[in-house]
């Protein structure tokens, strides 16, 4: 049954996993890997921060349990500058040896937006993982990005946060779906779900069924008041409840 958007990758495509751990809890390692178990097989995981402060010392027992490798960055500056700038030269170095298909970027902070974009310019497939304060900028420049509430079930105000940091909206469902099912549907206003799927997942790239409480897509569009759901063996159609009116008025 179609459900929310199939990856672009094989089972076995190798991911680079690089965590921004200055960024994000070290309790949310098995939830990150789980998820991205879903985009290929994580080959390097990587976290990066100054590892002789306590602000780290929760990361301990993940690193070992997920065989993480801690990559040492002494804080030399005020602030995470020196992280982000080991992290970015690392991507660079990881992309240019050929040896990874796709990138995964743990973080809420905007400062590896180019970096993101850098990576789909090389045609590397990049996964977002943050928090729902990460600035629309970052998460526009991944080709997913999922936030971190989803994956481990944490209220975005339990989670360590940067001060004025803003929580960012998700889009209204109905223009989405609307916008979406008219772009893919053929004369008779009937959508394939899986189209309608890629469709938005490229125009929207935090988009997940998760965000609006169903695990699955077809479960979210059948509980649209809106959205008409025809199943035939595995395909699923949709079309907008208005279509049979209108075709119905001028028949």
């Amino acid at each position: 049954m179609t459900s929310t958007p199939e990856p672009a990758l094989r089972p076995d495509v190798r991911l680079g996993v690089l965590i921004d751990a200055d960024n994000t809890s070290g309790a949310h390692a098995g939830a990150i890997l789980e998820e991205l178990a879903t985009y290929g097989v994580p080959t390097v995981k990587r976290a990066y921060g100054d590892w002789t402060t306590q602000h780290l010392v929760g990361w301990k027992d993940a690193l070992l349990a997920h065989a993480i490798q801690p990559m040492q960055q002494f804080a030399n500056t005020r602030g995470k500058n020196s992280t982000d700038s080991a992290l970015i030269i690392d991507a660079m170095d990881l992309l240019y040896g050929g040896n990874l298909d796709a990138f995964a970027l743990v973080s809420s902070d905007s400062d590896f937006t180019r970096l993101a974009t850098r990576l789909r310019e090389a045609g590397k497939l990049v996964v977002g993982l943050g928090r729902r304060t990460t600035p629309p900028a970052l998460i526009a420049a991944c080709d997913r990005f999922v936030f971190l509430e989803v994956i481990t079930g944490t209220p975005t105000e339990t989670l360590p946060d940067e001060p004025g940091a803003e929580v960012t909206e998700l889009p209204a469902l109905g223009p989405i779906l609307q916008s979406a099912i008219d772009s893919t549907s053929g004369d008779d206003g009937w959508a394939h779900l899986s189209a309608v799927a890629t469709h938005i997942q490229k125009r929207h790239a935090s988009f997940d069924p998760r965000n609006y409480g169903s695990k699955k897509l077809v479960d979210l569009v059948r509980a649209q008041p809106k959205v008409e759901v025809s199943q035939s063996a595995n395909v699923v159609r949709v079309r907008l409840a208005t279509t049979r009116k209108t075709a119905a008025k001028h028949a």
